[in-house]
């Protein structure tokens, strides 16, 4: 009994002396003096307290006696196992991550929380400066369609919206028997299945390009590929290369990490090849990547040989890696071929990101990967490692998906592949022709993808500021929507997807050649629609 009062003694001894310890170093943090204790801190101690479990009017349970709790009523740590994480807490089981620290220095940090006086929660850094500008400029533009006249909508980006594109059986039936086996309805390795993974490695690898499994990592969806690529690579400060115009996604993700974005020109008047010069002036020691995309969105252009062996010099010269979004591969238009970015080079290190969603026409199913082509082991100290370590952030995607994923990269058919990229020529044939004969629009014909540009001539329309306008009030009048440029970064030009049903994109033609036929005026004319709406310029 006397030994049992003098631990409990200590104890009290040791707890008063700590408190007394966090009182002295709240004043010095408070900038309050032995006499003039703050109403805030004096709350602050007493009722964090207050509000824990007392037993013999003890500010903490005192359980001295027992064999597996500590004084604070832990459990003691020679008690558990030696785990990563302590197994009732979940906090690391380290000395130095919950023991009081030996010196004062940071001691107002232990201060209790529960003694503020009011709620103040915020967002952390990642989700304030997390923006989609696609989403905030459409959001900003509140558009009215015509009621008169059914809405075709000619930005959306997924292919499966109207029906007419659907993926292929084969897929389909790869998902409902991966179903009834009943193998894939648990966790995943987080960098994928390996039967996955091996059948990626051999459906994307190239003579000149080898790969093997390990350098495979699955991911949810292109997107989420995108984005280990770029969290791998960049830290806060360091710059990111980008095209532009590109898909918004890549600045999203930037941002977001507090990555600088660099933009470099694309030259619309060469089908939107890279303006080499300006992408080697924006590099310097802070720049961690350069983003290529091929096939691209929104230009729909498709990269000849000659100007990816040109790029990857630029690249080799200033010895950084490429992140390659290829997620439109192969989907490019007779007289027009693929090169895979990493199948032109033995010098330079490319993550390249590819997936099921735009050439499988599942979006919707999040299948994606990353293969890492790296010759000469450049990533192989931090980055490869580092990969992996990201994906586990999330276990991996959908492990039913990567259980069907073997057999439809193997049993797809090409015919299938066939059709999608007829369909797709066809309707930028009948949006090209058609919005080229509308005077004061200027398209460019793309060479693969789902998209197609075209530049509005805005002095032809005089009662339009900018694509915004022109677009909004397209739908206002038409019921046509076409992504305007600034989604991209790149004004006065309107992206269009090509996977619309045909009869469709010959209708959104017709209408917006109507639509230009009321707005436009030779250069230097006042429009005559002013007077129809009861507007001035300005107003628009």
């Amino acid at each position: 009994m006397e030994r049992q009062e003098n631990v409990t003694f200590g104890v009290r001894q040791h707890q008063t002396e700590y408190f007394d310890r966090m009182r002295a170093n709240v004043m010095l943090c408070n900038g309050t003096m032995e006499n003039g204790h703050s109403m805030h801190t004096t709350k602050c101690l007493t009722s964090r307290a207050t509000s824990l479990p007392e037993t013999n009017s003890e500010p903490f349970p005192l359980n001295a006696g027992s064999p597996e709790l500590n004084e604070f009523g832990l459990r003691r740590r020679n008690s558990v196992p030696t785990d990563d994480v302590d197994s009732d807490y979940g906090v690391p089981s380290t000395a130095e991550s919950c023991s009081p620290r030996d010196d004062d220095s940071d001691m107002c940090c232990a201060v209790p929380t529960a003694g503020r006086t009011a709620w103040n929660v915020k967002s952390s850094y990642m989700a304030k400066n997390t923006l989609n500008p696609i989403r905030q400029i459409v959001d900003g533009l509140k558009l009215t369609p015509n009621p008169e006249k059914p809405m075709i909508a000619l930005s959306i980006g997924d292919p499966t919206t109207y029906g007419n594109f659907s993926p292929p059986v084969e897929a389909v039936e790869a998902v409902v028997k991966a179903a009834r086996e009943q193998k894939f309805d648990g966790y995943a390795p987080s960098t994928g299945i390996l039967s996955a993974r091996e059948a990626v490695a051999k459906y994307t690898a190239r003579p000149e390009s080898p790969l093997t499994a390990k350098d495979v990592i699955l991911t949810s969806g292109a997107s989420h590929a995108l984005e280990l690529c770029i969290s791998v690579l960049c830290d806060r400060g360091s710059n990111l290369l980008l095209p532009c115009p590109g898909f918004s996604i890549y600045k999203t993700i930037a941002c977001s990490l507090g990555v600088k974005c660099r933009s470099y020109r694309l030259l619309p008047e060469a089908d939107w090849e890279i303006d080499l010069h300006h992408l080697a002036s924006l590099i310097d020691a802070d720049t961690a990547a350069i983003v290529v995309n091929n096939p691209s969105n929104p230009c729909g252009s498709v990269y000849s040989k000659e100007h990816l062996q040109d790029i990857l010099e630029v690249a080799h010269y200033y010895r950084v890696p490429v992140i390659a979004d290829e997620i439109y591969d192969d989907l490019v238009f007779p007289g027009h071929v693929f090169y895979p970015l990493a199948s032109l080079t033995d010098s330079v290190p490319v993550l390249a990101c590819g997936g099921l969603t735009k050439k499988f026409i599942c979006p919707g199913w999040r299948m994606g990967w990353i293969t890492i082509h790296d010759r000469h082991d450049i990533f192989e100290t931090e980055v490869r490692s580092g990969l992996t370590s990201l994906s586990q952030r999330i276990l991996g995607p959908n492990a039913l998906v990567q259980g069907a994923v073997p057999s439809i990269l193997e049993n797809v058919p090409q015919t299938y592949f066939q059709s999608i990229i007829n369909t797709l020529e066809t309707n930028a044939i009948i949006a090209f022709d058609g919005m080229n004969a509308i005077p004061g629009l200027s398209p460019i014909m793309p060479a693969g993808a789902m998209y197609m540009m075209t530049k509005i001539n805005i002095e032809n329309f005089p009662n339009f500021t900018d694509e915004l306008a022109f677009t909004s009030q397209l739908v206002s009048e038409e019921s046509v929507f076409c992504l305007p440029g600034q989604c991209f970064d790149f004004p006065y030009y309107f992206r269009i997807v090509l996977t619309v049903p045909e009869d469709k994109m010959k209708e959104a033609v017709s209408r917006i050649a109507s639509f230009c036929e009321r707005y436009y005026v030779e250069s230097g004319r006042t429009s005559p629609a002013d007077d129809n709406l009861g507007l001035q310029p300005s107003q628009r």
